[in-house]
């Protein structure tokens, strides 16, 4: 399956609304956006997974890859995902410790969010 990336600005963070599934082979174009935006000197990213079916550990390396880049630039990376599946790899990698994952993207833009 393909992997289809936008980007849009939401109360002054980028969302990258993802759809699709990100595995080894989806991968790279998500790395590209994410450090594309990072190196552009975004200040707050929200990686919106509501219509994403899969992520495999290789798509999980590229958003933790993301977080650090942006932390260390000083920025702040959130995830936007409410799927039990989903949810359930974030746990079980024990990553909902390391991300902010909210329920909406409305809820992750919010001032002071991240």
């Amino acid at each position: 399956m393909e992997l289809s990336l936008s980007t849009r600005e939401s109360a002054g963070a980028l969302v990258v609304d993802v759809a699709g599934e990100i595995d080894g082979y989806t991968l790279p174009k998500l790395r590209e956006r994410l450090v594309g935006l990072v190196n552009d000197g975004a200040k707050s990213i929200v990686v919106n997974l509501e219509a994403v079916e899969f992520i495999d550990s290789t798509g999980l390396g590229v958003l933790v890859g993301a977080l650090k880049r942006m932390q260390t630039r000083g920025g702040t990376l959130g995830l936007v995902c409410h799927q039990e599946g989903l949810l359930r790899v974030f746990t079980i990698t024990g990553l909902e410790k390391v991300f902010s994952i909210y329920p909406t993207v409305e809820e992750a833009v919010e001032p002071g969010a991240s």
